[in-house]
């Protein structure tokens, strides 16, 4: 947590940094807005630029960036953002080079000035931040099914589980009597749906007995 404020703090001053550098001078009191951006991949000219087509708008787009990844602590943005600055820097640098017949640091407006070394101190600043920032953490992953448990004392091995039996499946206390398999007249189940007479019924006198 710590290492990610200091880390975000040291980049956004990085950014700043980077930001307020194209309004400095550059060379012999030359505005580093004053550069096109062709002007770095073709070679330094004297032509004016506008200031979306300066050097400025890599540096506004590397701040964004690094604003991106403060905000989602990802170190990976924070870093491209201060490769952008000083690739950028170092880019001039040497057309600037060649154009002058050579880079001088010198007093009074000649050479290189201070907004070369605003824009290097804020690449630097940014990868600085890179690396204090401690990123996201990545969360544990968590199943949501357990495995099945293995086969040991306090789990043994049942499949498919079985079910203890509950109130409603309590056996009667007397046994059930098995069905008879033989299903003619003189069956079991016959027998015992046959009436019978009962204690002091005669027999019928409808129908005497024969003499």
């Amino acid at each position: 947590m710590i290492r990610n404020v200091i880390g975000s703090v040291v980049a956004l001053v990085g950014a700043a940094a980077a930001v307020v550098s194209p309004f400095r001078a550059w060379y012999e009191g030359r505005l580093g807005r004053h550069y096109r951006i062709q002007d770095l991949f073709e070679g330094i000219t004297d032509t004016g630029a506008a200031v979306m087509g300066s050097i400025l708008l890599p540096f506004l787009f590397a701040a964004v960036v690094a604003l991106v990844g403060v905000v989602l602590r990802s170190r990976l943005a924070v870093a491209f953002a201060g490769v952008v600055v000083l690739g950028f820097t170092v880019l001039w640098m040497v057309r600037q080079g060649q154009a002058a017949g050579g880079l001088t640091v010198g007093g009074e407006g000649s050479g290189v000035q201070t907004g070369v070394a605003i824009a290097g101190a804020g690449g630097l600043l940014l990868l600085l931040g890179a690396a204090l920032m401690s990123g996201r953490r990545a969360r544990p992953r968590t199943d949501r099914t357990a495995p099945y448990p293995p086969p040991g004392s306090d789990h043994p091995d049942t499949w498919p589980p079985t079910q203890e039996p509950g109130p409603a499946a309590q056996t009667s206390p007397w046994p059930e009597r098995e069905a008879d398999p033989y299903v003619g007249p003189d069956s079991r189940d016959d027998q015992e749906t046959r009436s019978y007479p009962t204690q002091g019924e005669g027999p019928d006198r409808r129908h005497p007995p024969n003499a």
